[in-house]
């Protein structure tokens, strides 16, 4: 603000003498919390500062150096802060971000030579209009003022990106690990840098060159560091399955939508450059395409030969040889609830039920409003189109007894509103519950 008058008026230069702002603090005379859905606290204060600082300027006009001091300073502002998003690592938030609700009102007196400067017919309407102009030209809301705290890095929970379609067709030559000189070969697939459970082929009894063409779906969550890996083994009934061999996939070297077929020979291990590993081992035959997530949200216009028409060149294609037509994830956020409380104790813990399917959140002891903010994801051939999705509240006596869980609340969740609108995000009352609630964010996402 300052530098703009250097130059104009005569000015040739403005400087601090003395910029203390004193040692009067800011008060705060009420403060809105606002609620939100999405993971982030909202906070409104009403802000008053009547300070004593000394802030002194010196003003260079033709040649005179005149010192200017700043006196009887109030400032009145509304302020939104915005602690987003909130995570397990403290401080609990990643980023502030600042804006003004409205323009602040600033007042203050200015002297020069003991004299009021301010006292200048229209000097003091003028310099008020500037500074407002000035202040309002920042960060009047929606335009924030954005803060990192926390390194993204840390806390960032990696969500999937994409869909990694695997076709295991066949392998070739085994080695023999049976007293009859055959093996019971199945193939486990999984990505590297996932806690989840392996895919399975079925067992192909007394076969050293089994056909399976069994297909998969695997959740990506990055396609720049994960791997495919296929492992073999021999299944027996009574001692573990012995080890046939490996194979590895770089998702980085795969085009999006593009289906590559490999034929490689299995490795002892992961060191393929081992010079002690010549035995050979076969070879293993599939299929891979990875498809990344499309940003926009599904919408649905209908069938039409039995598939969901879509709107990209990309699913127009693949509907038509009907090779990814449908297929999808389902993300389930169980972010939390609100006043679920126990006859007997009060450990609660959410259940999601889906398809046959039952994931569970932690157990937070001892209180009525958890926070879990944990999210599961279930793999669908086809849109969840009038199906609902069960949660139930649960508390857990930590301790033996024989009356050890409590019933808090349920909810069934109608999906169909999920697929036509890509996501939902809201409180739920729970059935079973005098006035509890659960935060549930559901989210469809197709490649």
């Amino acid at each position: 603000m300052l530098a703009e008058y250097v130059g104009a008026y005569q000015i040739e230069a403005i400087e601090y003498d003395n910029p203390s702002l004193g040692t009067i603090p800011p008060e705060i005379h009420g403060l809105k919390v606002c609620e939100t859905n999405e993971k982030q606290l909202v906070l409104e204060p009403a802000l008053r500062w009547v300070g004593n600082p000394n802030i002194v300027l010196a003003v260079k006009l033709l040649s005179f150096r005149i010192t200017v001091q700043l006196v009887d300073l109030q400032i009145f502002m509304a302020p939104r802060i915005t602690l987003k998003p909130l995570v397990p690592t403290l401080p609990c938030f990643a980023t502030v971000a600042v804006s003004l609700l409205e323009k602040p009102d600033v007042d203050f007196g200015m002297n020069i030579l003991g004299g009021d400067i301010m006292a200048i017919p229209g000097l003091y309407q003028f310099v008020q209009k500037t500074i407002k102009q000035q202040v309002a030209s920042l960060n009047i809301w929606p335009k924030t003022l954005e803060i990192p705290i926390l390194d993204p890095s840390t806390v960032a929970v990696k969500k999937p990106v994409g869909i990694l379609h695997v076709n295991v067709v066949r392998a070739q030559k085994l080695l023999k690990k049976d007293l009859l000189g055959t093996s019971d070969p199945y193939v486990k697939l999984n990505l590297t840098g996932e806690s989840l459970p392996s895919k399975k082929t079925t067992i192909k009894k007394r076969n050293l060159n089994p056909e399976w063409n069994e297909k998969f779906k695997l959740i990506v969550k990055d396609p720049e560091s994960q791997v495919l890996q296929l492992q073999v083994f021999d299944w027996d009934k009574v001692s573990n399955h012995d080890w046939l061999g490996v194979q590895f996939v770089p998702l980085k070297h795969l085009m999006p939508y593009e289906t590559k077929e490999f034929k490689l020979d299995l490795l002892k291990h992961s060191d393929s450059y081992d010079p002690q590993d010549k035995k050979e081992r076969g070879k293993i035959v599939f299929e891979v395409a990875y498809a990344p997530f499309r940003e926009d949200s599904v919408k649905l216009d209908g069938m039409q030969d039995g598939q969901w028409r879509k709107e990209t060149g990309f699913d127009r294609r693949y509907s038509e040889n009907q090779v990814y037509s449908g297929a999808g994830l389902l993300s389930v956020l169980v972010q939390g609830a609100e006043d679920v409380e126990g006859e007997r104790h009060n450990n609660p813990y959410a259940m999601v039920f889906f398809r046959g399917e039952t994931k569970k959140t932690k157990m937070i002891k001892g209180t009525r409003d958890p926070i879990w903010n944990e999210e599961f994801h279930f793999m669908l051939e086809e849109p969840p189109i009038n199906e609902k999705i069960h949660i139930e509240v649960v508390s857990k006596r930590t301790g033996f007894s024989f009356r050890s869980k409590e019933h808090l609340g349920n909810v069934d969740i109608n999906l169909t509103d999920v697929v036509h609108n890509g996501r939902i995000n809201q409180k739920y009352h729970l059935i079973d519950s005098k006035n509890g609630m659960i935060h549930v964010a559901i989210k469809w996402t197709t490649a």
